[in-house]
């Protein structure tokens, strides 16, 4: 008789685990249909930063382009500002020329004299001298005259291509400067997003381990199922013996089938997350995630037996509660848990406090409604819903 009850126990045993191994399976697929959507949206923000960085590239290109040209027109700018400057030169050695014969038809004109012209012409000398005398005066005063006028046309021209070479060159520098800070800011742009780029790659890489590791941690729950599955096959009718031997709950004993539309939530809080049924071969959210405060108290949804009370990845301190006829439901990311496997449970007892274990980034509480190893919408079964 003993070894007939060990026998029924550890029946009972295997088959808890089965329950729990199958929870865990589609808990795991659906971390595995979650970091594949990141995935993607991380690919998605890859691709962008790389259009952007292309956008960058192709600016920075055009913006070289750019200088290379306001380069080659600096240099025709100093060639013509070579070309200026030798004028200049030529220019002031002329101006020198002229100076020095300036300076030499006066003093010729002051050795010959000043005579008075007047006087000149009523001296009674040779006519054919005095007007010979009187043309050469006349040459002198038009010949320094018209090297006065040269001089001062030369100086002035010379003064109007300096202002010009000045204000060309004035405009060029301050055109180099601009377009070399243009530069600088378009280069700093491709930095930073070559920096962004990196880090999303980074990201990807790291989600893609993450999900080998995922995959691979599937598809060993899925062969520990597997095994479970041929032992319970092997021990014929083990599971009724021990549906028969389940305590009834103290505080309800109607089926869980009709509590349908009657149930209420595991805590008060705030509705983030959604049940969403699969949809081709991408699965989505398979319970709820509800945000409320951390240390509140999850309470049972109805009464039952505890099956799985233990930490597991991806969803913290879980606890899962086996209200018979293979229902289940399933309460993950929670601070403490306050029963363990094989307690007994009624409806609206509390079994764990709200907390943010598993990873997330918020506390609250992850509930899942599960019959046969299929996922339920927990807002069909809830109360006013």
């Amino acid at each position: 008789m003993r070894s007939v009850i060990l026998a029924v126990v550890l029946c009972a045993s295997a088959l808890a685990d089965a329950a729990t191994r199958e929870e865990d399976l589609g808990a795991l697929r659906a971390r595995i249909a979650a970091l594949k959507s990141d995935l993607e949206n991380r690919e998605t923000d890859r691709r962008e930063a790389r259009d952007a960085l292309r956008a960058s590239e192709s600016a920075i290109s055009e913006a070289t382009r750019a200088l290379a040209a306001l380069e080659a027109q600096g240099q025709h700018v100093r060639a013509e500002l070579e070309r200026l400057g030798d004028r200049r030169r030529a220019l002031e050695q002329d101006l020198a020329s002229r100076q020095a014969a300036l300076g030499r038809l006066l003093a010729a004109r002051a050795a010959a004299g000043a005579p008075d012209v007047v006087r000149l012409a009523l001296s009674g000398e040779d006519p054919s001298e005095v007007a010979r005398q009187l043309y050469y005066l006349s040459i002198l005063s038009r010949a320094a005259a018209g090297l006065i006028a040269a001089h001062r046309a030369g100086l002035a021209e010379l003064e109007r291509l300096r202002g010009e070479s000045e204000t060309q060159a004035r405009e060029l520098g301050e055109i180099e400067t601009q377009q070399r800070a243009d530069r600088e800011k378009v280069l700093a742009e491709r930095r930073e997003r070559q920096r962004v780029l990196g880090r999303i790659a980074g990201a990807l890489r790291s989600g893609r381990r993450e999900m080998k590791r995922m995959l691979a941690d599937e598809q060993r729950l899925a062969r520990l199922v597997q095994e479970i599955g041929r032992l319970l096959a092997s021990r014929p009718g083990a599971g009724y013996r021990r549906d028969e031997r389940l305590p009834e709950p103290a505080t309800d004993a109607r089926p869980f089938a009709s509590l349908r539309g009657s149930l209420g939530l595991p805590v008060r809080g705030e509705l983030v997350g959604r049940f969403r049924a699969q949809r081709g071969a991408r699965a989505e959210s398979k319970g709820l995630f509800i945000r409320a405060p951390e240390g509140e108290p999850v309470r049972a949804v109805a009464a039952g037996r505890v099956v799985y009370a233990d930490w597991m990845r991806g969803f913290g301190n879980l606890l899962i509660v086996d209200h018979g006829d293979a229902y289940l439901s399933v309460y993950g990311n929670n601070e403490s848990l306050l029963k363990q496997s094989g307690d007994s449970v009624s409806a609206g007892e509390t079994v764990a406090t709200v907390g943010a274990s598993g990873g997330r980034n918020e506390s609250g509480v992850y509930f899942e409604l599960r019959h046969l190893g299929q996922p339920l919408d927990p807002l069909r079964w809830v109360k006013g819903r």
